[in-house]
């Protein structure tokens, strides 16, 4: 985190990213010192309510964050920034979007938690837009003029207010990432039976890992016949995340049931004493690692891969797994929103185990159910081009392959196959 002292002091002079959290109730004026060089702007977690009519004369600005400030509007002085593709203002109290705020080159546009119960038309006029991230605010519609932006692949609607999928984002040709649990539309599903377990029955050790939607730590469970197994708690921390909120993901988690390339989950907590809600889970060897690192903000909508070298069979392997687990989602009427390879814990042998259920959704009607099958195929095929951009095999070996995945990914939504064909079609 930079400081404004050494702001004013040129100690900054050059800097590409600029990091200022100071309780800052106007826009520092000794930021346009870096107009020459400043690319990032991270203004999160101070009071401002407004931007510099002037901003764009940051010339280079291309990402900015301004979360977890009171704005009760987006600023118009975005509008003018040309060179602005990534806009995040999260958890603020924004009420208003006006058009003019809209940058011409927008690609990212968060503005998950706020207030917003209307966004312009102008929205469909942003041919580069590719992820809006509109959750926990108090949208009843979107914009039909969305439509027309023809590389929008990420949408994230949860915790809002609507009673339907619009139908034309259900036709979207480039649409993979769906999310819009906790909208009237759907409901948790509760009837999925599962184990409860007292939280007096299990000790806690090191974390694991921790996400948006909670915390993942290693623990003794010593059960009811005083058997003693090593797991894997998950509590969740009660908030919203931009995928919806920790009661949705634990519901879907519920209901998906039991699959080999499904993480297995033991039980649910009960008993915390601070009323938390957690998953026991199954402690999954240490020979699973993540297949990728979540999207960069330049990549917006793709994974970030170390590398990593996979063998034909490997990647058949693993096509295989995820493509069984998904049809084994929709047939329970369970969309899952976040099909990532950041979200697949795989080992070299080529086994694979699908998690993250925090965009996870149940179908709102079994006609919408198809369709959302079939954009999640569409993410699916994304993912399998990514393994075999990564397999060593010839183009010869892995063309049944490559023909899948443009079958997965053409514009045509309805002409792309669902899950239960995907599986059969991945053996060479």
């Amino acid at each position: 985190m930079h400081t404004l002292a050494d702001l004013r002091a040129g100690k900054l002079a050059g800097s590409k990213r600029l990091d200022l959290s100071c309780d800052l109730t106007t826009f520092p004026e000794e930021i346009f010192s870096l107009g020459d060089s400043l690319e990032i702007l991270n203004l999160t977690g101070n009071r401002l309510t407004d931007l510099p009519a002037d901003l764009h004369r940051l010339t280079h600005l291309k990402i900015l964050f301004c979360s977890n400030n009171p704005f009760t509007r987006l600023p118009d002085a975005l509008g003018q920034c040309e060179q602005l593709f990534f806009v995040g203002f999260k958890a603020c109290r924004i009420v208003e979007v006006p058009a003019r705020a809209l940058p011409p080159r927008l690609r990212s546009l968060v503005l998950t938690d706020n207030c917003i119960e209307s966004l312009p038309d102008e929205l469909g006029q942003l041919q580069d837009l590719q992820k809006i991230m509109l959750s926990g605010n108090r949208l009843h519609s979107l914009p039909a003029s969305l439509a027309a932006c023809d590389r929008l692949e990420l949408v994230r609607i949860a915790s809002n207010r609507f009673r339907e999928l619009p139908s034309w984002l259900l036709q979207m040709p480039s649409l993979a990432w769906l999310a819009f649990s906790g909208n009237p539309l759907t409901d948790i599903h509760t009837e999925a039976s599962i184990r409860r377990i007292p939280w007096s029955q299990l000790t806690l050790h090191e974390v694991l890992g921790e996400g948006a939607s909670g915390v993942i730590q290693r623990a003794d469970w010593r059960n009811d016949e005083g058997d003693v197994q090593d797991v894997a708690v998950k509590l969740y921390k009660g908030e919203l995340t931009s995928d919806g909120t920790p009661l949705n993901e634990m519901a879907a988690c519920i209901a998906a049931g039991q699959h080999p390339n499904l993480i297995p989950v033991e039980g649910q907590v009960f008993g915390h004493p601070q009323h938390a809600r957690g998953l026991v889970m199954q402690l999954i060897s240490a020979r699973f690692v993540t297949l990728a690192r979540p999207p960069s903000l330049e990549s917006c909508t793709r994974d970030v891969y170390n590398g990593t070298r996979l063998s034909l069979s490997t990647v058949q392997r693993m096509a295989v797994g995820i493509a069984s687990a998904c049809h084994h989602l929709h047939a329970r009427g369970i969309n899952h929103g976040d099909l990532y390879a950041h979200n697949v814990l795989w080992a070299e042998s080529g086994e694979s185990l699908l998690g993250d259920f925090g965009a996870a959704a149940f179908y709102p009607g079994i006609d919408t159910g198809l369709q959302l099958e079939r954009i999640e195929v569409r993410a699916f095929g994304i993912l399998l081009g990514e393994l075999l951009a990564y397999c060593d095999a010839t183009e010869e070996q892995t063309a049944p392959l490559r023909d899948l995945q443009q079958r997965c990914t053409q514009r045509e939504i309805n002409a792309r196959p669902l899950f239960a064909e995907i599986t059969p079609a991945l053996t060479i």
